[in-house]
């Protein structure tokens, strides 16, 4: 299913521009250049759309938002050249997609990233880790990586070098405070943050659970991180395309001051501008 959601803004400004060109002091409007057709998820990245499509629409660039609710539909429309780009994934999946499909999908640019966090379940500061202290972490592969490598940074954990992003509870060679991993399904973990030292999410859970990731998390991934690098969500183009005028024109409105500011403000932490 797909639902537009951002259109012609920049036929707004340019009416808005005829409709007020008579005075002497206005400014002349843009020079129109296209229209960018792209496909994205809700949320966050439609959003961030919209608010990318005001900096275009300046520009004299048209951004046309499609909202999709799935992962595959993205990626088949821009293959086909019917959208020019997509705005919903992270790295592994858009070369596991190409893999699985034959797809030829390619990184345009890093926009942002969705940190795992730390949270507090019956204790508030890992300084207060004790021996036989749970803490709950997501189960599927990925996720637990990220869980791992997170609490291995904050010095709880050591794993075996190498391990990365396919690292499980057997990969971890220290564990000096003699933690119990608890591993549960993702959606599960949040509800057990009475019954556990500390629960590991991913920002969406966090928010679920009624976390702030800036005000309540003791500790979350940061830009540099392993995690943050392999899972920061991009624009994704067919390959040949990413130097395109109209896709280098988003992706710099997409990694410009006013849209960091704007996911700092708005999403508290749950999502991260990528640098």
């Amino acid at each position: 299913m797909k639902k537009r959601v951002v259109a012609s803004l920049l036929a707004t400004v340019l009416a808005f521009g005829v409709l007020t060109g008579c005075g002497n002091n206005s400014a002349p409007a843009a020079k129109e250049k296209g229209t960018i057709k792209i496909a994205a998820s809700a949320t966050p990245h439609a959003e961030i759309l919209e608010e990318a499509a005001k900096i275009l629409a300046e520009q004299g660039w048209t951004l046309d938002v499609t909202v999709f609710d799935d992962y595959v539909q993205p990626n088949l429309v821009v293959e086909s050249d019917e959208f020019d780009a997509n705005y919903f994934q992270h790295i592994p999946y858009l070369d596991s997609f190409n893999e699985e499909q034959g797809t030829h999908l390619v990184n345009a640019g890093g926009i942002h990233y969705e940190p795992f966090g730390i949270y507090p379940g019956t204790k508030s500061d890992l300084s207060e880790i004790e021996a036989g202290d749970v803490i709950a972490v997501p189960n599927d592969t990925t996720n637990e990586a990220r869980a791992l490598l997170l609490l291995q940074d904050n010095g709880l954990i050591t794993l075996k070098d190498g391990v990365g992003l396919e690292a499980t509870v057997n990969d971890i060679e220290e564990n000096p405070n003699d933690i119990t991993i608890q591993e549960l399904e993702a959606a599960q973990v949040p509800r057990v943050k009475d019954e556990v030292a500390f629960v590991v999410l991913n920002g969406n859970y966090a928010l679920e659970a009624g976390f702030s990731v800036a005000k309540d998390s003791v500790a979350y991934e940061s830009s540099d991180s392993e995690a943050a690098k392999t899972y920061v969500n991009v624009i994704a183009v067919k390959e040949g395309n990413e130097n395109n005028e109209g896709i280098k024109a988003l992706v710099d409105a997409l990694k410009s001051d006013t849209i960091a500011d704007f996911i700092n403000s708005k999403y508290d932490g749950a999502v991260i501008p990528f640098n």
